[in-house]
């Protein structure tokens, strides 16, 4: 008792005046001991009502698992998202399951569960679908007012546009937020977004969800602005990675090893992302598509879509840009020879094994 007491003076007392003390004290105790369970079970309480809402709060949506998508919905969950995802394919699903995301069965169900969405989809086509169904089971129709999604695809800026446009109809913020990486920056969460939003608050949303997937995020002020950034962007990859497989090609035919060419080229003028981060030569880099057949990493039919794209967008603005017409050209040609689904550094291969016309 003497102990538990923070009220008790060490004065003297007789035998039964510090009986009556202690029984007097001891029901105090009780009180307080009985005021201070409560508060703990208030707390308790109060700490599951507050962890429920801010999971709710944190759950994201993810659509589309392809060789950028599927690392990237990862990358969130180990950002501490509580991710849910969506693909068509059903071996897409179970390799993220496997890695702790949730799995929904089907957008609408994914749409009712998240106040963010982040979307990684082939072309504009599919985005819009996802978007907006015949059936009223898409995104825009699902999710509620106010929310949020992230389109990390690269489609047509003027469809962008129109996306978002639709999104303000039903109270949806639609921002486009396409990336530059390939799939090593994609599992490596170090991509680069472009944001198309002029609007600070929802930019700001979008960087507490992207930062997990990359540690670059940057205002293209506009909707629309992120895939004119990105586009213009692709354009100039197609170019580099053609010019850099010409001269890599060229110097093996006249028996420089490529190996070394990769070094010199490293360290001297030419030195840009398709010589020191993304090579085309089989065995220059161990971990890259390039090394592993051309399987996986960024397919040419997907920069012959992006070469399309500015095509389409250089005729709308009456921009000359004989470059990326003949990238074009050449990436038609692999299509048609088959490598659709090959990555795009398999162009190497093509003017290696191609003789001068």
């Amino acid at each position: 008792f003497f102990f538990f007491s923070s009220r008790r003076r060490h004065t003297r007392c007789s035998g039964v005046s510090w009986a009556r003390r202690c029984v007097q004290e001891t029901g105090y105790q009780r009180r307080v001991h009985g005021e201070f369970t409560q508060m703990r079970k208030f707390t308790r309480l109060y700490n599951t009502f507050e962890h429920q809402a801010l999971r709710k709060a944190k759950t994201v949506g993810f659509i589309g698992l392809g060789n950028m998508g599927g690392s990237m919905s990862i990358n969130l969950k180990n950002g501490g998202f509580d991710v849910i995802a969506y693909d068509s394919n059903k071996q897409s699903l179970e390799r993220v399951q496997k890695e702790g995301v949730r799995v929904a069965e089907n957008i609408q169900s994914l749409a009712q569960q998240s106040e963010t969405v982040v979307t990684m989809l082939p072309n504009s086509d599919v985005v819009q679908q996802v978007c907006e169904t015949n059936d009223s089971k898409g995104l825009f129709q699902n999710m509620k007012k106010g929310s949020l999604v992230i389109d990390c695809s690269t489609i047509n800026p003027l469809h962008a546009q129109n996306i978002h446009e639709l999104g303000k109809k039903y109270g949806v913020n639609f921002v486009d937020a396409p990336v530059s990486g390939g799939v090593v920056a994609a599992k490596n969460a170090k991509l680069t977004f472009m944001v198309g939003t002029n609007d600070d608050n929802l930019f700001t949303r979008c960087k507490e969800v992207l930062q997990h997937m990359g540690p670059n995020s940057l205002s293209c002020n506009r909707p629309g602005g992120g895939q004119i950034a990105k586009i213009c962007n692709n354009m100039a990859l197609a170019i580099e990675m053609i010019a850099v497989a010409e001269a890599l090609s060229l110097g093996k035919k006249l028996g420089l090893d490529p190996n070394t060419l990769t070094q010199i080229m490293k360290i001297s003028s030419s030195r840009c992302w398709s010589v020191d981060t993304y090579n085309p030569v089989p065995g220059v880099m161990p971990d890259l598509p390039a090394s592993n057949n051309y399987e996986g990493g960024f397919a040419c039919e997907l920069m012959r879509k992006d070469l399309k794209i500015a095509k389409e967008v250089a005729q709308s603005a009456n921009a000359y840009t004989p470059l990326g017409q003949k990238a074009l050209e050449l990436y038609e040609t692999l299509l048609d020879k088959g490598y659709s689904r090959r990555d795009f550094g398999i162009i190497y291969d093509y003017l290696l094994n191609s003789k001068q016309q």
